[in-house]
C-alpha cells in the first residue's frame, strides 16, 4: 500500500492493490471526531473512507454465473440421457448422467442433438425458425466436463476482479453483450456447425480489462509493464483457437465487443477531479478540472457509435442469411490452420444407413466414405447419430 497527499486539497491518494499491483484508488480523509479530551484532531492519526468511484464492491455475481453455468450442464447431460440414446458409454456408473463416447465428444459431455435441444447456436434454426434466442442462450451451454471447467476457472480468475472493481451491473453488462457478440460473429463465419460455451463471454472481459487500461491510462503505475502482460495473455488465447474444433470467430467477436465496451462502461474519473471534488470545505480552486479527459470522451463516443453500428449491420446480416466466407476467402485461417496433424473440415458428419439382417445395420458416412456394420435391436435416431459421428 502507497500513499500520496496533496497539499493544498489535504486528500489522499491510496493505491490497492487488487489487480497486479496497478489498480489505484482515491480516498478521502475523514477528520476525526472531537472529544472532550481532544479539541483538536491528532495531525498524527488519519482516517480513511474510500471514494465512492472507486469503492470495492462485494462479489456476488460472477459466481452466480459459474453456478448458472454448470447447472445447465447438470441439465443438459439429463436431458442427453446416454444409455438410452447411445449404444456405449463413458462411465456408466453415472446412469442417465454417463457421457458420450469419447470418439463422439472427447470433452466428457453430451451429444450433439442435446446440445441443440437446450439452446445451441444453430445458425440455420435463427435464420430460418427465427429463434434468435440461441444466439444467448449458447453461452450459458458447454460440450463437456473439460470445457465448462476450463472456462469457470478462467472466469473466477477474471471475473471475480473485475466485479470488486466495477460491480456487477456494468461486468454483467459487459459479460452478457460480449457473449452476444462473440454468437454473432460466429453465426456469421460458422453455419454448418452447432456452437457453445461462455468462451465470446470470457474473451470480452479481457477486452475490457486492456481497454480499461488504456482509457484510465494516467491514473494507473507500472502501466507498460501491466499493457504487455495483458496483451501477451490476449495473443496466447487467442492463438489456441486456431486448433481444430475451436470457435475462434466467438473469441474475437467477444474481445472486440469487450474491448468498445470497456472504454464505454469501465471508465474512471481523474483524480484531479476528485481531488476538488471531496476537498475539505472552503477549498476552492483557481481553475475546475474536467471529470474526465479529452481523449477519454472521444474514446467512449467512438466505442458506443462502432458498438451500435456493428451489432446493428452484424445482426442484418444474419437474418439475411449471409455467409461472410463468400466475401472474405482467407477469414477460415482465423478459427482453423490446417497442419499435417489435424484437417479443418467443419462440414457436419452424415451417414447412410442400411438394414442388411434382422438386427444388423451397415452405416456409410459420407463425408469420408468408410463402412461398418452395428448389430442393433430397433436402434432409435439418436444411437444411429452417435454411432454416425464416431464412424466420421
Amino acid at each position: 500500500m502507497a500513499g500520496k497527499e496533496d497539499p493544498r486539497t489535504e486528500v489522499y491518494i491510496r493505491v490497492h492493490s487488487r489487480r497486479g499491483a496497478y489498480t489505484i484508488h482515491p480516498v478521502e480523509e475523514d477528520t476525526p471526531p472531537v472529544t472532550a479530551t481532544s479539541t483538536a484532531p491528532s495531525p498524527n492519526v488519519v482516517a480513511y473512507r474510500e471514494v465512492k468511484h472507486f469503492k470495492k464492491w462485494m462479489t456476488w455475481l460472477i459466481p452466480s454465473f459459474v453456478v448458472l453455468n454448470t447447472v445447465m450442464f447438470v441439465i443438459t447431460m439429463y436431458v442427453n440421457n446416454c444409455p438410452k440414446n447411445s449404444v456405449s458409454c463413458v462411465a456408466g456408473f453415472l446412469g442417465r448422467f454417463s457421457f458420450q463416447p469419447f470418439k463422439e465428444n472427447p470433452l466428457l459431455g453430451p451429444s450433439s442433438s442435446a446440445l441443440e435441444k437446450m439452446g445451441a447456436l444453430d445458425v440455420s434454426k435463427v435464420v430460418h425458425k427465427h429463434e434468435g434466442w440461441r444466439l444467448i442462450t449458447c453461452m450459458w451451454l458447454h460440450g463437456g466436463v473439460f470445457h465448462l471447467l476450463a472456462n469457470m476457472l478462467s472466469l473466477l480468475v477474471i471475473g471475480i476482479r473485475l466485479e470488486q472493481e466495477f460491480g456487477f451491473v456494468r461486468i454483467g453488462l459487459l459479460y452478457v453483450i460480449s457473449g452476444l457478440g462473440g454468437s454473432l460473429l460466429s453465426a456469421l463465419f460458422i453455419q454448418s456447425n452447432i456452437s457453445v460455451g461462455a468462451s465470446g463471454a470470457l474473451f470480452g472481459l479481457l477486452g475490457g480489462m486492456l481497454s480499461e487500461l488504456i482509457t484510465n491510462w494516467t491514473i494507473y503505475a507500472n502501466k507498460v509493464a501491466a499493457l504487455v502482460t495483458l496483451v501477451i495473455i490476449i495473443v496466447i488465447n487467442l492463438a489456441v483457437g486456431i486448433l481444430p474444433h475451436v470457435d475462434n470467430f466467438a473469441h474475437i467477436g467477444g474481445f472486440l465487443s469487450g474491448f468498445l465496451l470497456g472504454f464505454v462502461f469501465l471508465i474512471r474519473p481523474q483524480f484531479g477531479w476528485v481531488n476538488q471534488r471531496y476537498a475539505p470545505g472552503g477549498y476552492s480552486s483557481v481553475s475546475a478540472k474536467p471529470k474526465f479527459k479529452a481523449y477519454q470522451c472521444i474514446l467512449w463516443v467512438l466505442s458506443l457509435i462502432l458498438l451500435i453500428v456493428g451489432f446493428t449491420v452484424g445482426l442484418l446480416l444474419l437474418l439475411r442469411g449471409v455467409d461472410l466466407n463468400d466475401h472474405c476467402s482467407w477469414c477460415h485461417y482465423l478459427s482453423c490452420v490446417p497442419t499435417s496433424r489435424w484437417s479443418c473440415n467443419t462440414q457436419p458428419v452424415s451417414c447412410t444407413s442400411e438394414q442388411t439382417g434382422t438386427d444388423q445395420y451397415t452405416l456409410t458416412c459420407s463425408n469420408n466414405g468408410r463402412t461398418r456394420s452395428y448389430s442393433l435391436l430397433s436402434p432409435t435416431t439418436s444411437q444411429i447419430q452417435g454411432l454416425c459421428a464416431q464412424l466420421c
